[in-house]
């Protein structure tokens, strides 16, 4: 397959679930098509299943995980060293997208990595304002702020209107993790 001529910018955001599940199918979608994509996981580092699976497209996908979220839990503010951490993964996405050997860069969390300050809108903007032509973007995550909404050229909002969550029914291994 050839590159793609024409990249977009695409946002997947909202309280409801599918967000990254979205973003990994388009993934698995261009590795049909023989494009390469690089996907970054902000703020994730169990082991998600995910992970297991894209290993048997690896010639075609490449996911890396990037920082802790227990702070979140905690209701505490990021620590200095998980914002270094996604300071520091944010220049690596840049050096990825700018190489030419990435069709589509996903960046997972992004959005929330923004709400919980491991950067600021302004640091993806920047990034954006350096994607080639022929690179399509995936943004995924809550609280997207509407710099980026603005910015992107596809924005889908996953809306929750029932979930079983609220049965006090936990994530479920191969389907929520």
């Amino acid at each position: 397959m050839d590159k793609l001529e024409r990249g977009y910018i695409q946002i997947y955001t909202g309280n409801g679930k599918g967000k990254t599940t979205a973003a990994i199918g388009q993934a698995v979608r261009a590795a049909g098509a023989g494009l390469k994509s690089y996907i970054i996981q902000f703020m994730k580092e169990f082991p998600y299943n995910e992970i297991v699976s894209l290993k048997h497209l690896s010639e075609w996908i490449t996911i890396e995980q990037c920082g802790k979220d227990d702070y979140v839990y905690k209701q505490e503010p990021a620590p200095q060293e998980e914002i270094v951490k996604a300071k520091r993964a944010l220049d690596s996405v840049k050096q990825k997208m700018l190489s030419g050997k990435y069709d589509l860069i996903i960046l997972d969390e992004v959005c929330v990595s923004i709400y919980f300050g491991l950067f600021t809108a302004e640091n993806i903007l920047l990034l954006l304002d350096s994607k080639p032509e022929n690179v399509e973007l995936i943004l995924t995550g809550r609280y997207c702020p509407n710099t980026l909404i603005e910015r992107a050229d596809l924005v889908t909002e996953m809306k929750e209107v029932k979930h079983y969550y609220q049965k006090e029914i936990l994530a479920r291994k191969g389907i929520e993790s």
